[in-house]
């Protein structure tokens, strides 16, 4: 399996030139001689270096030489270099990326590519035999093993969507954007990330499920880029008192809708606030991060089919993916501190609701969850989204936030 794998797994090495900044006073031979600066070097202009790192990568198109790796691979790089597995090396073109998913695609040309079969991630169980192959600290390609050690990992704050598959294969610095692969040789993850307090691995390892990369990658070559949509729903995780109030039996899993925006796709498909949202197009959901992931790697305009629970009943409802409508508020339009922060109207008028977040954002680091009720700012009440646009007008270096949460309310304050 491996001898078949391997050459479609490739090494990947970025170059960026760095800026050094310098004072036009070192050309002045009285300002070197005052200050005892040597002679021998001309300061006429700035001096930059090249600068190297490496990662991995994996072919999943040998006849179009697409190459799929993580976006933190590639960041910031000038240049992209592939390394294939008999020693080739070729100049690669970034395609695009997709950072809220850590997922960027390449391009390369050449003859004789071998790529790798792509799995169903939704097949995987924990348990499973999985097998990591990459480029730990620019050793060269190496391969680990190890089990399937949990799946559906969210609430890591890595990444914008998150629903990892958890592995103890040894994956290191240098392996992300490397393959993680079934015993059939089949590509069932992208390595990302580790857990290391020591600097090492300790047998905590994440990959992005190959389902949720390649629904990026088909978005990145159609469009260019990757256009999310939404569905016009606050959601919550389901607390003890709340799994005992709404009588959730033990091990049952799922998430609360906590309120439905007017004329959203949502109420438009008949969900109602108090809702549990059991799967999304027959995948089970524990986690308002996974539930975030699902409907994030769908299309806009693509339909997803929704397993509810209400009153105790089992329904299903098929919701559209439509364009987000607060998009403005998304790009920091609403306030400067609220950049990264999606906001949607809550329904019957009684606030906005943070429909998505950004988890490097200021608003997520002091505090702000999505799904939180919005009901007043700056000591204004709030009823929409125009009213919430006047409120945070009154205050251009603070925000001071009302939130509704989980049957409590408290204050978040953003400088």
């Amino acid at each position: 399996m491996l001898k078949q794998v391997s050459p479609a797994v490739v090494n990947i090495s970025t170059f960026s030139r760095q800026q050094y900044s310098y004072n036009p006073l070192l050309n002045d031979p009285f300002f070197r001689r005052f200050f005892n600066v040597p002679e021998q070097r001309q300061y006429s202009q700035p001096s930059r270096k090249k600068q190297q790192s490496a990662g991995s990568g994996v072919i999943v198109d040998a006849e179009g030489g697409i190459v799929m790796t993580n976006y933190h691979v590639i960041k910031g790089a000038d240049e992209v270099q592939v390394s294939l597995y008999d020693g080739r090396s070729y100049q690669a073109q970034i395609i695009g990326a997709d950072p809220e998913l850590d997922i960027a695609v390449l391009s390369i040309e050449s003859n004789g590519l071998v790529e790798v079969g792509i799995a169903d991630s939704n097949k995987l169980e924990v348990g499973d035999f999985v097998v990591a192959i990459g480029n730990p600290f620019g050793l060269g390609q190496t391969v680990t093993t190890g089990i399937v050690s949990a799946l559906g990992r969210s609430g890591l704050g890595i990444e914008g969507y998150e629903n990892f598959i958890q592995t103890d294969a040894s994956i290191n610095p240098g392996n992300s954007g490397g393959a993680l692969v079934n015993l059939a040789g089949e590509l069932v993850g992208i390595n990302t990330a580790i857990i290391a307090p020591s600097g090492g691995n300790v047998g905590i390892g994440f990959a992005i499920p190959i389902n949720m990369a390649r629904a990026s990658m088909q978005q990145i070559l159609k469009h260019g880029e990757v256009r999310r949509g939404q569905i016009g729903i606050g959601i919550q995780e389901i607390t003890p008192d709340l799994r005992r109030a709404f009588n959730l039996s033990n091990g049952q899993t799922g998430v609360l809708v906590s309120n439905v925006a007017q004329s959203s796709p949502a109420a438009d498909a008949g969900l109602q606030s108090g809702d549990i949202i059991l799967s999304v197009d027959g995948q089970s959901v524990s986690s308002s991060g996974q539930l975030r992931s699902l409907i994030g790697i769908k299309a806009v305009g693509e339909p997803v089919t929704l397993l509810l629970l209400r009153d105790g009943k089992k329904l299903t409802r098929q919701v559209k993916v439509a364009e987000p409508q607060a998009s403005a508020a998304a790009n920091g339009y609403l306030h400067g501190l609220l950049e990264g922060v999606g906001f949607d109207n809550a329904a019957n008028k009684q606030g906005v609701v943070v429909s998505n977040l950004a988890p490097n954002s200021a608003a997520a680091f002091h505090g702000l969850r999505p799904g939180d009720l919005i009901v007043a700012a700056n000591r204004r009440r709030v009823y929409d989204l125009e009213s919430f646009r006047k409120a945070l007008q009154r205050s251009p270096n603070s925000v001071l936030l009302r939130v509704e949460r989980g049957g409590g309310s408290f204050f978040v304050v953003i400088r």
